[in-house]
Order: structure tokens, then C-alpha cells, then sequence
């Protein structure tokens, strides 16, 4: 089989120095992974199951999609356990955070609608919007001026789309300025929380519900993949949503749910991250110590658990990463095309696990020449 027609692209990724390859962990201290509570690590949802009595024999296949054989009353019980913690109405369980976005942004805005969305967006909002036969536009990262010259000139139903926490910098969405516009303009918002769910708010609930807004949104996304420890994401929003989804959405519709086993991780997950306030109070101290702490680099403003370090240009950000692996650093760069060129970067993720000799290593590792 002839697959030089592959060659094209993938040579373009190596001139451009972007080339992407697999690697397996290999015992460095991980200032890479999402895992902001240490619960995937450590293996916190194993071992309070193991602890756990009666919860039957959990299986690893469903058996099919929720519309068919794939449905049964763990996962239905989750959801209102989900929607309560989160004070929704209802949830609506997807197999990924990526399947949520796609789900809901490929169904819901139609043909004549506008969706206006932040810049920075996540890859998996993009690509739900692609599916969608709405117009769409881009605004500028955290600019209410730009998004209001959008909504002034959009047309059909709107929705205005954003990450409540940004996955590649860190900084928070203006929430309550992005509400009132939406509200002004009759806007429909929809907030993706991957990266604040189980850090922001009040245990770990999200920003949203940090600032009270949750009634105003017409529907969250929280992602279990980041500091939740496991795997899947639930949509929040009204019971008209959730009949909506169930009937219209194709990533909900025609993949195989999460088997029981996978539920049950959820429901151990959202027993244990609410009480994790000690784990969140340190993650706040590692912050601290590393913004407080001058260096040779542009910093993002965060005040999350992911940290930036802006070194322009591929070259110069992977030797840097490089150099940062021999200290034993896990600390990977982020190339373009996947942020901005001129925005290259270290995406630095701190973790309940990590202490402050590992900020301190860290810190002097970046600043040696």
C-alpha cells in the first residue's frame, strides 16, 4: 500500500520543528499532568473502593449506547447525584470532556444561528463548532469590548462560548462581565469547567458556582479527566437540555456509554475531591511560591494550578523543556500550532503531591543558563 501521500503533512510538522511523538513517564517529579489533586497518582478512587462494601459486581462493558442496552440506574442515579452537587436541574453523562463539547455544539446552535466563542478556546470546542451549521466567529481572549461588537452584529439564536479556566494559560474567563452581555443581548452562555472542576469554588464545585452564576448558563461542562482522577463528563443545565442532548446529540447517541465500573469512579471521585480542602489550601501555597519568585521569563497571569512560561519560538521552548528533563522535571513545551505563533510555551501544572523543594528545584532550573 502506497502512503507517500501521508509524507506531505507530516514533513510540514517537522520543518516547522512541531513534529509530535509519544513518550511514557519515566519517574520524573510530573509538573505535567492534570492531575491537580493527586487522585489519579495515588490512587485514591482504587483504594476507597477496595474499602467499600456491597457495591456489586461492577461491570467493564455497558453493553451498548444509553439509547439501547447501554443505559441502566447506576449512571441515571450519578447524574443526579452530579446535578446536585453542582446545582443543576439535570446532567446528561458523555464518555470525554471532548465527546460533552462536540455533543453540545455540534446539536444545539442550527443553521442562521450565531456562536461566538473565546479565542483560546479549547481544540474540542473548536471542533464541535466545526460540526455546526451555525455561523461562528472568534473574539479576542477575555475582551468584553470585542464581544460586544460581535453580539451587536450577530444574528439568529446567539451563544457565546468559553473555558471557565484555560487549559493553555491558566487565566480565568471574566464570568459575570460575560453574563451581563448575554443577558443584554440575549445570549445563551455555555462554560466548559475541565480545568477549574475540583480547584475553583467552593470544594472544588467550579468557578461558576464560585461566583454564583449557574442559573445564568445554559449549560456547564465538567470533565472528570483533570483533577476528578478518571474519566468521562457531564453536561449540566435544565431537563429540557437533557431531553434535547438525548434526542439530537451524535456523541451521545451513537457510542457505547461508560460501563459501570467507569460510573462508579465517578460517584467514589465526587465522594472524595469536595473534602480535599487541605490538598487545595497547598496547591495555593505552590502558586504563591512560584509567582512570587522573579524570572528571566513572561508569565500569564494565573492563579490556578497551571502556570506559563511564554518562550517564543519552537526551538527555543523544546531546548528549554529538553534541558528541564535532564534536571528531572517533567515539564513538557507547547508548540505551534497549538498556541499562537510567538506564544510558545512551558504549560506548568502544579499538583497537590508536589512540594515546595520541587518549586524551588524547578524555579532554579529555569533561571540557569
Amino acid at each position: 500500500m502506497n502512503e507517500d501521500f501521508l509524507d506531505k503533512k507530516l514533513n510540514e510538522r517537522k520543518e516547522q520543528n512541531a513534529f509530535r511523538q509519544l513518550r511514557l513517564p519515566d519517574g520524573k517529579t510530573d509538573f505535567c499532568s492534570n492531575d491537580y489533586l493527586g487522585i489519579a497518582t495515588n490512587g485514591l478512587i482504587e483504594s476507597a473502593q477496595r474499602a467499600f462494601q456491597g457495591q456489586g459486581n461492577l461491570r467493564h462493558g455497558s453493553g451498548g449506547s444509553r439509547l439501547l442496552a447501554g443505559n441502566y440506574a447506576l449512571v441515571e442515579e450519578t447524574e443526579r447525584l452530579l446535578a446536585t452537587f453542582h446545582d443543576a436541574k439535570t446532567g446528561l453523562i458523555f464518555n470525554s470532556g471532548y465527546d460533552a463539547n462536540l455533543g453540545v455544539l455540534s446539536s444545539i446552535p442550527q443553521r442562521g444561528d450565531t456562536i461566538l466563542y473565546d479565542y483560546l478556546s479549547h481544540a474540542s470546542i473548536r471542533d464541535g463548532i466545526r460540526l455546526s451549521f451555525a455561523h461562528a466567529h472568534s473574539f479576542a481572549h477575555n475582551d468584553l469590548q470585542d464581544l460586544e461588537r460581535r453580539l451587536q452584529t450577530a444574528t439568529g439564536h446567539l451563544f457565546v462560548v468559553t473555558e471557565s479556566v484555560f487549559s493553555m494559560d491558566g487565566d480565568q474567563a471574566p464570568l459575570p462581565e460575560i453574563i451581563a452581555l448575554c443577558e443584554k443581548h440575549n445570549a445563551h452562555l455555555i462554560i466548559d469547567e475541565a480545568h477549574a472542576t475540583g480547584v475553583v469554588g467552593p470544594q472544588g464545585a467550579g468557578l461558576v458556582q464560585e461566583k454564583n452564576l449557574q442559573h445564568a448558563c445554559l449549560a456547564r461542562i465538567h470533565t472528570f479527566g483533570k483533577a476528578v482522577g478518571c474519566h468521562g463528563a457531564v453536561v449540566l443545565g435544565s431537563t429540557r437540555l437533557r431531553d434535547y442532548l438525548v434526542n439530537f446529540s451524535r456523541a451521545f447517541i451513537y457510542t457505547t456509554a461508560l460501563p459501570p465500573s467507569g460510573i462508579q469512579a465517578i460517584r467514589t471521585a465526587y465522594d472524595l475531591f469536595p473534602r480535599m480542602d487541605k490538598e487545595r489550601t497547598h496547591l495555593q501555597r505552590l502558586i504563591t511560591r512560584f509567582r512570587q519568585t522573579p524570572i528571566a521569563y513572561q508569565q500569564v497571569d494565573s492563579t490556578t494550578p497551571i502556570q506559563v512560561v511564554i518562550v517564543p519560538g519552537n526551538e527555543d521552548i523544546k531546548a528549554l523543556a529538553a534541558r528541564l528533563q535532564t534536571e528531572g522535571l517533567d515539564v513538557r513545551p507547547i508548540l505551534y500550532p497549538t498556541v499562537p505563533k510567538g506564544s510558545e510555551r512551558l504549560r506548568i501544572v502544579f499538583h497537590s503531591f508536589n512540594t515546595i523543594d520541587d518549586i524551588d528545584r524547578l524555579l532554579a532550573a529555569i533561571q540557569k543558563k
